[in-house]
């Protein structure tokens, strides 16, 4: 499966899995830092650059004074190519918490285009489902978080979990499903109708997606 990897300026250690010659890079400004210390060649180098202070040779500039991030700017390309799996670094882990929370809405428009999206961090993993199943294997480790996303979300269910729920609703005044456990059984989460950010610990890599029924 070919993944569109972003690269933004944010915090990174390291990959989650090798990056394949079938996947399609894109370093968004500060990104560039991380795409060249890792040896690697992007296919499109994009953003304002204000980040980076400088524009790279061949690079797609854009003004600062704009509507999207540099790393909408990139996912905008990348769904444009056709790709609907993203796997994001450098996106969870800045010092810009408005940036981060702007990541976070990032995620579901990629879930509201019919992608699926990542945002890796050097602790955390996080993704958004609507209207899907998101499954976990029995030795996933550490806590689970999941935040309803916009209107409520309902017919949710946890199972496999510390704390589990049957076709519960979310919602987007109270943080119910904050700090569950994975226990050492096979665990999934799902929503029938709307969207949910899910955290988790990165060493439990993704999980399987298949649509709610």
């Amino acid at each position: 499966m070919s993944n569109c990897v972003i690269f933004c300026a944010g915090g990174f250690r390291e990959l989650i899995y090798p990056i394949t010659s079938e996947d399609y890079i894109i370093a968004a400004d500060g990104g560039l830092r991380h795409v060249e210390s890792l040896g690697l060649t992007p296919q499109r180098i994009l953003g304002d650059f204000d980040s980076l202070g400088y524009v790279p040779q061949d690079a797609h500039c854009f003004p600062v004074e704009k509507d999207d991030t540099d790393a909408m700017l990139a996912i905008r390309h990348g769904l444009e190519l056709g790709y609907d799996r993203f796997v994001l670094y450098g996106c969870l882990d800045g010092p810009r918490l408005d940036h981060t929370l702007a990541n976070f809405q990032a995620l579901q428009y990629l879930a509201d285009n019919h992608a699926t999206g990542y945002l890796v961090g050097n602790a955390y993993i996080a993704t958004v489902i609507r209207n899907e199943q998101v499954s976990f294997l029995p030795d996933c480790t550490g806590i689970l978080s999941v935040f309803c996303m916009g209107a409520d979300a309902k017919g949710v269910t946890i199972r496999g979990l510390k704390y589990n729920l049957e076709n519960g609703i979310l919602t987007a005044g109270f943080p119910l499903g904050v700090s569950n456990h994975f226990v050492g059984k096979a665990a999934s989460v799902s929503v029938m109708d709307g969207s949910l950010l899910i955290l988790y610990a990165k060493e439990n890599g993704f999980p399987q997606k298949e649509v709610s029924e």
